[in-house]
């Protein structure tokens, strides 16, 4: 019994209140997964700047400040560190994946949880709602936010186990539920090539997604597909930097609801999460329907 909150912006007069929109949808869903949590927003100017790249990463055996310098070091500009414990946010005019590398160059021990050009992923262990202020999220802002509550049933009670999981450039998967053939994909994924970071069976999920994202398949086709390939019961929200995607499964016996305003699209394991959302009353509300694939793009 995990929880699930997702905000995409259409009006951008509230962008600056993404974060505390975003903060009070995941209060709602702490009684759902008190074990930890992990939150991923799309768009800070202090954390994603324009023009630079973001990597949020855990376990780094190097503050925040000392690894930004070493990094900016071998990369040749300026690196910002943030210290968001336990999660570390670098970010800088440069690619991802040359951050990303430096990264694991100098501190192999670190363990990348997000990157992109707009992506932000802070995660922890322990009461969601401290974890979101201990973070900044109420301050923070942009165009798209999600956030999970945890209550672990596949894997140990640990930062990199939580919730968002962000395999590929820009993208985060939730899940609710559990697969129950992750193992057979998995084992599939690594004869492939494919490496794991964790035990956990959403992260199976998430590189499924991100594998057929980076072949040129749309989010849409992406979700199909995991709907033939994976069995279990499930419900996901899936974001990239221009997309905001819900899918369950065919019994669909995990909660999930959806409202939509001509200022923003919103999901919640459950309707409490949404019923403070500036006019929520004059919102299209319904629960996504089995093996349907729900798209909002950017």
């Amino acid at each position: 019994m995990c929880g699930i909150v997702g905000l995409h912006l259409r009006d951008a007069t509230l962008y600056p209140q993404l974060g505390a929109l975003l903060t009070d949808m995941l209060d709602a869903m702490c009684d759902r997964g008190p074990d930890s949590a992990g939150m991923a927003i799309y768009g800070d100017p202090t954390w994603s700047p324009a023009g630079e790249a973001t990597v949020s990463l855990l376990d780094s055996p190097i503050p925040a400040g000392e690894l930004a310098d070493k990094v900016g070091a071998v990369l040749g500009v300026t690196v910002a560190g943030h210290d968001l414990d336990p999660t570390i946010v670098l970010h800088a005019p440069a690619a991802a994946d040359a951050i990303t590398a430096a990264v694991r160059a100098i501190a192999p021990a670190a363990r990348i949880i997000g990157f992109g050009d707009d992506l932000t992923v802070l995660k922890g262990v322990g009461n969601p709602i401290d974890l979101a202020n201990r973070f900044g999220l109420p301050s923070a802002s942009g165009w798209q936010g999600v956030a999970h509550t945890r209550m672990a049933t596949e894997s140990a009670v640990t930062a990199e186990g939580s919730h968002p999981f962000s395999v590929g450039p820009d993208q985060c998967l939730v899940h609710n539920g559990s697969f129950s053939n992750h193992m057979s994909i998995k084992h599939q994924l690594e004869r492939d090539g494919v490496v794991f970071d964790s035990a956990n069976d959403t992260e199976v999920g998430a590189r499924f997604v991100a594998r057929q994202l980076a072949e040129g398949v749309d989010l849409e086709k992406a979700l199909l597909m995991l709907n033939e390939t994976f069995d279990g019961f499930y419900t996901l929200l899936v974001s990239t930097a221009d997309s905001f995607a819900v899918v369950r499964d065919a019994i669909s016996c995990k909660p999930a609801v959806i409202a939509e305003t001509d200022q923003w699209v919103a999901m919640a394991s459950v309707f409490r999460a949404l019923a403070n959302l500036p006019g929520v009353d004059n919102a299209r509300i319904f629960e996504p329907e089995p093996e349907e694939v729900y798209v909002w793009h950017r």
